[in-house]
């Protein structure tokens, strides 16, 4: 500020030659300039209050700071006369020329308010450049962030903090920086900052809880926390605090802070076990040393085949539960100095003590992942050999075997182990290729393995994440090929991971690449597969097309459209067999159909036809289904509804409505209603069927909206056939109606239908055009017009 930039401390100017500067002269002149520092900086606080004030947005403090700052003025120009060795404030700096006219209260109030002025407008300029130039600072810091130059990339964060030191981006993107070399402890600081910049800033507690992840603070103190605790007992670590917190400010971040949060309380699981493990080990436990040894056998290199596949045998039984488990003497191998040569030799452990056999717990598991066993088995060369060479080779398909099921044992029940297997680089495609394997029992083993890792939601996720989906897919997809519980398996694994919103997501992205796999599900022939396995692959992808971005673009192919008749022609032929297909398929083709235009013309007129067919089955679920296709068909053409009419579609759609089923009643009216919108003959047969339009009239007085809607339509239509509408004399259908139109909340469409046919209604029949004058109708149809036109 200008004020704190003019002081002076007068005293410094004495020219008093130095013989004449007695001791206590300078005692006295010390005195003296001690009260004037006081005075002065006793002043600056005063002043520095008043500029706070007088930029207040409250006015009534800004009204008072004003007051205050004019009563100083005035005092400070009494004073200006006084001894030199005083601090003085030299106005003339920041007071412009005063104008004629005004008086000194005035002009004082008008200088320093212009002075401050002034200066706020300075800041403002000041603090905008400073900010621009932070923001480039920042852009260059993500560049660098992106290219993985992490040192760089704090560098260009810290220069933008000495320009904008509020600016909590710079704080957050810089935590993240600490936090990818791993120095989790400045990224802990910056996030501190950061929230002192925003109290609310969810990248700070994100990156806070990441740090804290990675620094195994999973402990907190409960006299600390206990209140918070009693709030939510699940927040038990600071990590799962930081997390936590964030669901409080931004609950859109659900999702994926919960998945941090299951991260959390995994690695905190994972550290207990291996803090457990490694103390059985230490107190000699014997399974524990046992694993220990045989990993550190297995990880001699260039070995026999068998000599792998006997060791890994043995290491199985070792890690697997519920059954006598092995837990042989390797020290003894070890200080023997013996080559194991094959599982004979493993075998010997057993025959030296047969005593060592017990009940194994989940810290050998835990000890083959600490003891890289992952790493030991996956960098194998003879067993990465054996993975490319079982088709041609029993010893490599022996191997391969044990590796699946060793690989079953030590992550059944284990997370971590999960998460170590299916990231262990490699995996992402070695897995897909073993289930799509020629050799049938290393694909039995990869789909058990896989099944196994999908029975949770961590699972899923990490199979979602890191394997290739596309190999995965066809895979899975392949076992169809198979007439037993093998095809329901799989398809049971592929249910499970299509529900997950991730792979949803993959999916949409990507479905042009496994597109073909789909359409060959589809023609496959029901009479020569598992009906049940089929049914459910079918039922996954009309599941998934119930997104738009994935139904246009199954929508979009002809072929895949043309698969779906073809499918659906072949059920036909034994509809008992195939009845779970069918009505899988025609889940599938009402989503289909939702998109406009169809795959053609003469595909939905196909699909029309097949459906009326359907409409013969015996079967509720395949009839409300071909119902529900029908009524989104008949629309694209009138030929299709001519062709329906001919077939007796309006007497099934009556008998729908009689025998009543929500669902089944919303397409066989919304049938109903497209019938009767373009063709008279579908109004005279609804009239035929519908005595006295009871079925009709009982769907008005639904709470149904669609119902509601569609039946006022249908009535309406069928009031165009002359010398029909004296058959509701004695009915209160102007009342009903009239309730329904001038309603004025819920769908606007079911308004506007019964306002329609109200119309309609009193033009056939004058009788019902006075009794709507009697209930003041017109006016309320009026009204209602008028809401409908303006919302």
């Amino acid at each position: 500020m200008h004020l704190f930039a003019q002081k002076q401390l007068c005293g410094n100017k004495s020219n008093m030659p130095g013989e004449e500067k007695s001791l206590g002269f300078w005692f006295t002149m010390a005195d003296e300039q001690e009260k004037d520092l006081e005075k002065f900086l006793k002043n600056v606080d005063e002043i520095t209050s008043l500029i706070q004030e007088m930029n207040s947005d409250d006015p009534v403090v800004q009204e008072k700071a004003i007051f205050k700052t004019e009563k100083r003025l005035l005092v400070t120009e009494e004073d200006q006369d006084e001894d030199g060795c005083r601090t003085t404030l030299n106005k003339t700096t920041i007071s412009p020329p005063q104008a004629p006219g005004k008086n000194a209260d005035e002009m004082n109030a008008e200088a320093f308010l212009a002075s401050v002025e002034k200066d706020a407008k300075e800041r403002a300029k000041r603090r905008k450049e400073n900010r621009a130039l932070a923001d480039a600072l920042k852009g260059k810091g993500n560049e660098a962030f992106v290219r993985g130059d992490y040192e760089t990339a704090i560098l260009c964060y810290s220069e933008g903090l000495e320009k904008l030191k509020d600016m909590k981006v710079l704080y957050t993107n810089r935590a993240q920086a600490y936090i990818k070399l791993g120095d989790y402890q400045k990224a802990l600081v910056d996030c501190d900052w950061a929230l002192k910049c925003d109290e609310k800033c969810t990248k700070a507690y994100f990156h806070m809880g990441k740090a804290h992840l990675a620094l195994k603070n999973y402990s907190v103190s409960r006299e600390c926390f206990q209140k918070i605790l009693e709030i939510n007992p699940q927040l038990q670590t600071q990590s799962r605090e930081c997390f936590q917190k964030i669901l409080e400010i931004n609950p859109q971040l659900q999702t994926q802070v919960k998945d941090y949060l299951d991260q959390v309380d995994l690695r905190e699981k994972a550290d207990l076990q291996e803090k457990e493990a490694q103390q059985l080990l230490d107190s000699g436990k014997s399974t524990a040393v046992t694993t220990r040894h045989l990993l550190g056998t297995l990880s001699k290199p260039d070995q026999n085949p068998l000599f792998y596949a006997g060791g890994i045998e043995i290491l199985t039984e070792l890690m697997e539960d519920c059954k006598p488990e092995t837990c042989g003497l390797m020290n003894v191998v070890g200080v023997k100095g013996r080559s194991l040569e094959s599982r004979e030799c493993f075998q010997k452990i057993l025959e030296i003590n047969p005593q060592l056999q017990t009940q194994v717990k989940g810290a050998e598991r835990t000890l083959f992942r600490t003891h890289n066993g992952f790493s030991i088995i996956s960098e194998n060369e003879v067993i990465r050999r054996c993975f490319s060479t079982a088709g041609k080779d029993a010893v490599a398909e022996t191997l391969c075997v044990s590796v699946l099921r060793l690989w079953q044992a030590v992550c059944r029940g284990n997370e971590e182990n999960e998460r170590q297997l299916v990231t262990h680089p490699g995996s992402g495609r070695l897995l897909p290729s073993l289930l799509a394997s020629g050799v049938l029992p290393i694909r039995q083993q990869s789909l058990a393995l896989l099944l196994q890792l999908a029975q949770t939601k961590t699972g899923r996720s990490l199979v979602i994440s890191h394997l290739d989906l596309t190999r995965l897919l066809e895979a899975l997809v392949s076992f169809l090929d198979f007439s037993d519980e093998r095809a329901t398996s799989a398809m049971g694994l592929l249910t499970d991971l299509a529900l997950e919103e991730r792979f949803q997501v993959w999916f949409r992205a990507n479905l042009a690449g496994v597109l073909p796999a789909l359409r060959g599900v589809l023609k496959r022939d029901p009479k020569e597969v598992n009906t049940s396995a089929l049914s459910q692959c079918v039922a996954i992808m009309g599941n998934l097309s119930a997104d738009a971005a994935t139904r246009r673009q199954m929508s979009a192919s002809e072929e895949f459209g043309d698969a779906c008749l073809g499918l659906m022609a072949r059920c036909e032929e034994d509809v008992d067999l195939s009845r779970d297909v069918i009505y899988a398929l025609l889940g599938l083709m009402m989503n289909l159909c939702l998109q406009s235009p169809f795959v053609s013309e003469v595909w939905a007129a196909e699909v029309s036809r097949r459906c009326m067919l359907l409409l013969n089955s015996q079967d509720g679920g395949v009839l409300t289904r071909a119902a529900g296709v029908l009524s989104r068909t008949l629309p694209s053409s009138l030929e299709i509804v001519a062709e329906a009419l001919r077939a007796g579609v309006v007497k099934k759609m009556i008998k729908f409505l009689k025998a009543g089923g929500q669902t089944a009643s919303r397409y066989a009216v919304k049938t109903l209603a497209i019938c009767t919108n373009s063709c008279h003959e579908a109004r005279e047969e609804v009239i035929r069927l519908d005595k006295n339009f009871s079925v009709l009239m009982t769907l008005l007085s639904s709470e149904d909206e669609i119902l509601v809607g569609n039946a006022a339509l249908c009535l309406g239509n069928c009031m165009e056939v002359p010398q029909v509408a004296s058959s509701l004399l004695k009915t209160d259908i102007v009342q009903v109606l009239l309730k329904l139109a001038a309603r004025d909340v819920g769908e606007r469409a079911v308004s506007l239908n019964a306002g329609i046919a109200l119309g309609k209604l009193c033009t056939a029949e004058p009788r019902f055009a006075a009794q709507l004058r009697e209930l003041h109708g017109l006016e309320i149809l009026n009204s209602t017009v008028k809401h409908i036109q303006d919302s």
